[in-house]
């Protein structure tokens, strides 16, 4: 993406909104699981920003929801701000956000590019930036900032892994919806092989064309 490209006022407003939509997410406090697992919509919303407008965009839509935080504004969890939630456990799931939505944004705009976008690709996508990097690299910071091994790590990951799949699937198909809905967002093209016209078998266009 060209300098020009990137800083134009569409982009810039689009980036902007989603920065709002993550801040936004954290306004709701969460709610319990069946198993006393709190789910909440942050991560939701960093998918979001990753698989609706792509990699860079995503990425940076996170980033200036990072910035506003870190500046002051109390817009991470629990109402937070400033660099005090950079200090605890849970900071590699903020820095893991920028990551997240640019992972997910790279693979559903490629999805994009080679004409096999679906919703289940998407959810895939969606997948790969939560339930893989997000966690990776959430989780092993948080291990490392409180001492604990990967055994208990994991079993302390495990219960929250519920509410990450239902987040997945929610991003992926809303995600999905709007790119279903506005093709061009990504600035890719789908290749639309299923309307492709299969060449005469009888010689029709030989004759034609002589």
């Amino acid at each position: 993406m060209q300098l020009r490209q990137a800083l134009s006022p569409t982009n810039i407003a689009l980036v902007a909104v989603f920065a709002g939509l993550i801040a936004a997410s954290t306004l709701w406090p969460g709610a319990e699981l069946i198993s006393g697992v709190p789910i909440t919509l942050q991560t939701l919303a960093v998918l979001l920003a990753g698989a609706v407008l792509g990699p860079w965009r995503g990425a940076s839509a996170v980033a200036l929801y990072l910035i506003v935080g870190t500046a002051g504004a109390p817009i991470f969890a629990g109402r937070s701000a400033g660099f005090a939630p950079w200090a605890g456990p849970t900071a590699g799931f903020l820095a893991g956000f920028i990551v997240a939505a640019f992972v997910t944004g790279w693979l559903v705009r490629g999805l994009h590019r080679r004409g096999q976008f679906t919703t289940s690709g998407v959810v895939g996508a969606a997948a790969v930036g939560s339930l893989l990097v997000l966690n990776l690299i959430g989780w092993t910071w948080f291990a490392v900032r409180i001492g604990t091994n990967l055994q208990d790590t994991v079993t302390f990951a495990a219960p929250f892994l519920v509410g990450d799949v239902i987040k997945v699937f929610v991003a992926g198909v809303a995600a999905s919806a709007v790119h279903r809905a506005y093709p061009a967002l990504l600035g890719t093209t789908r290749v639309a092989t299923e309307s492709r016209v299969p060449a005469p078998a009888d010689g029709t266009a030989a004759h034609a064309a002589s």
